[in-house]
């Protein structure tokens, strides 16, 4: 009897190892240097090229689907409210947020225009990796910029942006608050309005 039970034992501290284990499984330092490596490489060659405004906001728009984790973008932006919104209300306004996020931040990024960002530093925060990199701005001081990486949505994606210390996503949580606060917490108005603001 104690030899049969003793085998089940193991088998189930073998499974209880290899569940506890999956989280190693995660987002790896090197996933979110890769991540950021890449994304890095097309913002460059996007505020290098000589493109009109509209098109910039396409390109950049373009970028921020391929690396930008807006589910999650989407839902801190709306704080508790996206607890209540149904889903068809959270995809309109993931839509909307993401062309509004590319219309605002695409301007941000011309104006460094012709200069160079490099990779500088990367830090495990646990949840998250940041990486960090320096856009080298002629005659002036370099703008340091943080990228926030996590896997949370099943791939590595970034949810946040540290520009100069300003987290793009607490600044937009506050500014999109404010909007839903003045229409009453009407998301539906909220996604009509910011469709033509950035």
């Amino acid at each position: 009897m104690t030899n049969q039970v003793y085998p089940r034992r193991l088998i189930l501290f073998g499974l209880a190892s290899i569940l506890a284990a999956k989280p190693a499984l995660a987002i790896s330092k090197r996933n979110a240097v890769a991540l950021v490596e890449d994304l890095v490489a097309d913002i460059t060659s996007m505020i290098r090229s000589e493109k009109t405004d509209t098109e910039l906001t396409v390109l950049f728009e373009s970028i921020v689907s391929k690396y930008a984790d807006m589910n999650v973008i989407a839902r801190s932006t709306l704080g508790p409210r996206a607890r209540t919104a149904s889903k068809p209300q959270l995809q309109k306004f993931r839509k909307a947020f993401q062309g509004y996020f590319a219309r605002k931040y695409s301007k941000q990024f011309k104006g460094f225009s012709g200069n160079q960002i490099i990779l500088t530093n990367s830090r495990d925060r646990g949840k998250f990796f940041e990486v960090s990199a320096s856009i080298d701005v002629e005659s002036s001081a370099n703008v340091d910029v943080t990228f926030r990486v996590s896997d949370r949505s099943g791939e590595p994606r970034f949810f946040d942006i540290i520009l100069e210390g300003i987290s793009l996503l607490s600044s937009e949580r506050v500014e999109i608050g404010a909007l839903l606060d003045k229409r009453q917490g009407d998301i539906n108005r909220l996604i009509i309005d910011i469709e033509e603001l950035g």
